[in-house]
């Protein structure tokens, strides 16, 4: 049920996106761009990319980068898809984390960001991570944390009133999370970007 809720949801509300979340994804997704350590010549992946807007941030400082964007919402992708109809190097294609429509070892860097907690099977979803990073690459997984006060209202009240919402995690739980399916957690963070939004991201990589 949350897998179709959330396509339904974006696909409905994808042409306001970008005006009505600008703020949030200004401030979340300048951060992400700012923590990772991603090399030029990476391919990247973003899970759950909607728009584009973290495309839109990378290529600023490297038109050159390789990205990979995937996304349930087909809406938001042709949004997306028109703002890099000039970069031969980006692409955008359909499909949901728990079953990502590419080849073992396919990337170097993989990047989702604020979309986890709509993640249906999120075990499933990061055995796919696994399945497609290649041995040496890096993920990087920015979200919402429930360590904060506000984010545990807006847990709450989500999954009450929003078929879409899975789950909002502490950062204890999440990083339990990741150790369980054998990522190795290489560093972490937490941050508010206001009153409202408490976020964590974290960088993960295969056992060594």
């Amino acid at each position: 049920m949350t897998q179709k809720a959330v396509r339904q949801e974006y696909d409905k509300i994808a042409s306001a996106y970008d005006q009505r979340w600008n703020n949030y994804t200004t401030k979340t997704l300048t951060y992400l761009q700012n923590w990772v350590d991603i090399s030029p010549q990476a391919t990247v992946l973003d899970i759950g990319c909607g728009t584009g807007e973290f495309e839109s941030l990378r290529l600023r400082e490297h038109p050159n980068q390789r990205i990979t964007g995937v996304d349930i919402s087909e809406q938001m992708l042709l949004i997306a898809k028109q703002k890099f109809q000039a970069y031969s190097n980006v692409s955008f294609q359909i499909g949901a984390a728990s079953s990502l429509p590419f080849a073992n070892d396919s990337f170097d860097v993989i990047v989702s960001a604020s979309a986890f907690h709509f993640f249906d099977d999120p075990v499933a979803a990061l055995a796919e991570m696994k399945r497609i990073i290649k041995p040496d690459g890096k993920v990087y997984i920015l979200d919402w944390c429930k360590d904060y006060f506000s984010c545990r209202l807006i847990d709450l009240y989500l999954k009450i009133f929003n078929p879409a919402h899975k789950l909002c995690y502490t950062q204890k739980q999440f990083h339990d999370l990741l150790t369980s399916v054998q990522f190795e957690i290489k560093r972490a963070a937490k941050f508010k970007i206001d009153i409202i939004w408490g976020m964590m991201v974290v960088e993960i990589i295969l056992p060594q």
